[in-house]
C-alpha cells in the first residue's frame, strides 16, 4: 500500500466515510431488519413483506413514527432474477410504494400520485437484465442494485380502518420470476477486522457488491490508498502501516462530526422548518414515478453526498418532496419553546393545498414519540372526523394538555404532554404553493386556555 501523507490520508477517509455512510448505514439497518425486525414489524427475509398490524401508538418503539399510515416493507434480492411485484386496488385510497436502492437513492414510486390506485403487476428488474417481460405488467422498475428497498404506506383512517389496510396488505405479493439461487443475506464482511476500522471494511465489501452509477465509480476510485477498492482478503485484518490505520480512525471520527454538524439545526425560529429538497441527492436513475429535473436535483455531487449522509443517519428512507413533506417546529410565535404548561392555537385561514391529505402529529421532546392521552387522539388534520370550522371557512387547532371546556374547540383539541413538545405537520402530495415557499404556515401562537376563554374542562 503506497505511503501518503498522513493529513492527506485523514482527509481521503473522512471523505470516504461521508460517501459511504449511507451505504454502510442503509445496508446495516437491512440486515437488522432481517435478523430482529424494526419496530412493529417482524424479522423478514428477502423477498416478503412484513407489514404493520396496527396504526403506531405511544408504546411503538420508533422515534418521529408515522400515525398517519401504517408501514409494509419488504427487502428484495434480485441477484436471481426479476421479482413480479402485484399491487391491489385501494380504491382511490391513498397508498405509496417507495423503491430505494442500496446507496438509500429514491429512485421510483408506484401509487396514488405516481401511477393512481387501480391494481396490476409490476416487474422489479436487476442491473443489467434483458429478459422478456410479461405482456401483462404495467411496467418495468429497473433497479441500480442487486438489493433493493420497498417502503410501503397506506393511509390508515383509525383502528377501525385497519381490517381495510390488512385486506390491502393480504394482497401486496411478490413472485419469483424465474428460477435461480437467491441469498438469505448480505455479503458478510471479515469479522477479524478490529472494531475501530469495521465500518471501512463494511464500506469495502458491500462497495464491491453493490457498485454505483459510473459517476460515483469515478469519484470512489480515489479511496484506492484506503485499501477501499481491494479485493479478496481483507486488508484490515492485521494492517502493518500505522499512518493508514490512524487516517481511517480519525476519518471516521471527523466524518462522523461533519455529518452530524450536516444535520444540526438551530431550532430558534419562529415559524416552522421544511426543507422540500432533503432527498434530492439521487442524481442518475429515475425510474416510475420519479420525477427527471433539475428541480429535484442536489446540483453539486459532492454536495448530494454530504446530505445523502446526513439524511442516512436522521431520516432514512424518507421519500422526495414531492410525494410528501413534513414540517416541524420547536417554537411559538414569539420564538419561545413550546411547553405543556401552555396553551397554543394555530390558526390556519385555509388549509394547506395538497393533493392527498395533511395531519398534524404530537411528539414529545426529547424522545420524539407520540403523547399518551385520554383521548387517544395523536394527530389531528383533513381527515379528522368532527373538525369545527368557521364561517369562512378557516379552522383553529386547540394545543393544550386539558381537554377545552368549549365544544368547538374540544372538537379541534391536539393533546400535547406535560413538557417540551414538537409537532410534525405532514403534507401528503403538496401542491405547489407548498412546494415554492408562497404558502406559510402560520406560527402556534401561546393562547390563555385551550378554548380561548382560560375555560378548562378535567
Amino acid at each position: 500500500m503506497p505511503e501518503e501523507n498522513t493529513e492527506e490520508l485523514v482527509a481521503l477517509a473522512t471523505d470516504a466515510y461521508v460517501y459511504g455512510c449511507p451505504l454502510v448505514h442503509g445496508l446495516s439497518t437491512v440486515d437488522d431488519f432481517m435478523q430482529t425486525g424494526i419496530g412493529p414489524l417482524p424479522p423478514t427475509p428477502f423477498n416478503r413483506f412484513a407489514h404493520s398490524e396496527q396504526q403506531a401508538s405511544p408504546r411503538t418503539a420508533c422515534v418521529t413514527v408515522d400515525h398517519d399510515t401504517v408501514h409494509s416493507v419488504a427487502h428484495l434480492d434480485l441477484s436471481g432474477g426479476p421479482l413480479l411485484l402485484h399491487v391491489p386496488d385501494t380504491d382511490g385510497a391513498y397508498y405509496v410504494l417507495q423503491f430505494v436502492d442500496a446507496w438509500t437513492n429514491n429512485f421510483a414510486y408506484v401509487g396514488h400520485r405516481a401511477t393512481g390506485t387501480a391494481a396490476g403487476d409490476w416487474l422489479v428488474a436487476p442491473p443489467g437484465w434483458s429478459g422478456g417481460v410479461p405482456g401483462t405488467v404495467r411496467g418495468v422498475i429497473d433497479a441500480p442494485t442487486s438489493v433493493v428497498c420497498v417502503i410501503g404506506r397506506n393511509v390508515c383512517d383509525g383502528p377501525d380502518d385497519m381490517g381495510r389496510v390488512r385486506a390491502l396488505q393480504a394482497q401486496l405479493t411478490l413472485t419469483h420470476v424465474e428460477p435461480g439461487t437467491h441469498r438469505t443475506g448480505l455479503p458478510a464482511p471479515d469479522p477479524d477486522v478490529p472494531e475501530p476500522l469495521r465500518f471501512f471494511e463494511r464500506l469495502r465489501v458491500w462497495m464491491a457488491d453493490f457498485p454505483p452509477s459510473a459517476a460515483d465509480r469515478a469519484y470512489q476510485d480515489r479511496f484506492q490508498p484506503l485499501g477501499l477498492l481491494e479485493e479478496g482478503p481483507s486488508p484490515y485484518v492485521s494492517v502493518d502501516h500505522p499512518a493508514l490505520v490512524h487516517a481511517l480512525t480519525e476519518g471516521l471520527a471527523r466524518g462522523r462530526a461533519r455529518v452530524e454538524e450536516a444535520g444540526r439545526s438551530s431550532a430558534a425560529g419562529r415559524g416552522w422548518e421544511m426543507d422540500p429538497h432533503l432527498f434530492d441527492y439521487n442524481l442518475d436513475h429515475y425510474g416510475v414515478g420519479a420525477l427527471d429535473s433539475p428541480q429535484w436535483r442536489i446540483e453539486d455531487r459532492e454536495s448530494s453526498y454530504l446530505t445523502r449522509a446526513m439524511v442516512a443517519r436522521t431520516w432514512l428512507w424518507g421519500v422526495h418532496g414531492y410525494e410528501a413533506v413534513y414540517a416541524h417546529t420547536l417554537r411559538d410565535a414569539d420564538g419561545e419553546r413550546l411547553n405543556g404548561a401552555h396553551s397554543y392555537v394555530l390558526r390556519l385561514d385555509r388549509q394547506p393545498p395538497v393533493g392527498a391529505f395533511w395531519s398534524m402529529t404530537m411528539y414529545d421532546v426529547p424522545d420524539h414519540r407520540l403523547v399518551g392521552n385520554p383521548l387517544g387522539r395523536y394527530s389531528i388534520g383533513d381527515r379528522t372526523p368532527g373538525l369545527v370550522h368557521g364561517e369562512d371557512g378557516s379552522l383553529t387547532i386547540h394545543i393544550r394538555r386539558e381537554r377545552p371546556a368549549d365544544r368547538a374547540a374540544a372538537a379541534n383539541w391536539l393533546p400535547a404532554p406535560d413538557g417540551d413538545f414538537r409537532p410534525v405537520l405532514a403534507l401528503y402530495e403538496p401542491g405547489p404553493e407548498i412546494l415554492d415557499g408562497v404558502y406559510e404556515i402560520p406560527a402556534l401562537e401561546r393562547a390563555g386556555g385551550g378554548d380561548g376563554s382560560g375555560r378548562t374542562e378535567r
